[in-house]
């Protein structure tokens, strides 16, 4: 089994247009800002909107990522959808342009279903993309899907495709679970969703996190990543976890998108798709003055 990927991921906001179409420019722009600040590019997560994106929307942005020179190497879209035929479709579209893996959502209509249920999804989007390339990363992610991913399920697709199931994103925001899988599972790609685990879970093996605020404070939190065990560990963990904690107070998304926008200087970062809303103008105030309070800043964004 293979640790393919580590770090610091980011699930990059996409941008809208005024007529809410994608933006791709821009999105190319802040992608280059993430890794020219050495994060790499979970595009297609949830606070990517991604389920908001058609098919064909996240496609044409995965190609002109790569049209316009950045690394799909360092690229990690999410691929995962109800249907497998639609999953199937853009998991081989990141295989072929050379992503170094595909993090996958459970299908998240149906609740209730079984690890046998899951385990059949897998295996068929595995046996679909029938590419020996192919490395998936499983999405836990339960207060949005209802569908947990468990040790169970890892445990079965580790043991039968364990040159392809290489990895999983934790979002449950649980230490204990997060616990539990660095400890059952030596050598699996384990990242937290939340930069404020790093402490706690890098001593054990995690691979680093992907994390929603990576989008506004790369450099800080792939720093802690790589010098967690240093004598200036707690003090960056205590800084990352500030910024962590004034955004997760707001709907994420749009707080990320309003913070892009004032930093960046472009206003049309403000812009969410339905049904997600902007941030209200109160909160906007409220928001910068905590920011200005830490000094927060987003040096070399704005052009």
């Amino acid at each position: 089994m293979s640790k393919a990927l580590c770090g610091v991921f980011a699930p990059v906001v996409t941008p809208f247009k005024s007529d809410l179409s994608v933006d791709a420019d821009l999105f190319v722009r802040h992608s280059r800002w993430l890794m020219s600040q050495g994060a790499g590019l979970a595009i297609f997560g949830t606070n990517s909107e991604a389920n908001s994106l058609s098919v064909t929307e996240r496609q044409q942005l995965l190609e002109r990522l790569v049209q316009d020179g950045l690394d799909p190497a360092r690229m990690l879209p999410g691929t995962g959808c109800c249907s497998i035929t639609d999953t199937v479709a853009l998991t081989r579209h990141a295989v072929d342009i050379g992503c170094a893996g595909a993090l996958m959502l459970p299908p998240f209509y149906y609740k209730g279903v079984s690890d046998d249920g899951l385990y059949r999804y897998y295996a068929e989007i595995i046996a679909r993309v029938a590419s020996p390339k192919l490395k998936l990363y499983l999405y836990h992610i339960p207060a949005f899907t209802g569908v947990p991913i468990t040790l169970t399920l890892i445990e079965r697709l580790i043991k039968d495709f364990p040159d392809t199931v290489v990895g999983i994103k934790d979002s449950s925001g649980d230490w204990s679970n997060i616990e539990a899988m660095l400890k059952a599972f030596p050598g699996f790609a384990i990242f937290p969703a939340s930069e404020s685990f790093l402490s706690r879970a890098r001593p054990l093996g995690a691979a680093g996190c992907i994390s929603a605020t990576a989008n506004i404070n790369p450099v800080a939190i792939n720093r802690l990543c790589a010098e967690w065990d240093q004598s200036n560990g707690p003090q960056l963990q205590q800084q990352v976890d500030a910024v962590r904690q004034i955004f997760q107070s707001y709907p994420m998304i749009a707080a990320l998108k309003f913070a892009t926008a004032h930093y960046s200087g472009n206003p049309a970062w403000d812009i969410v798709r339905p049904p997600l809303t902007a941030l209200p103008a109160p909160q906007k105030t409220q928001l910068l003055e905590q920011l200005q309070h830490i000094d927060f800043a987003m040096p070399g964004l704005k052009d």
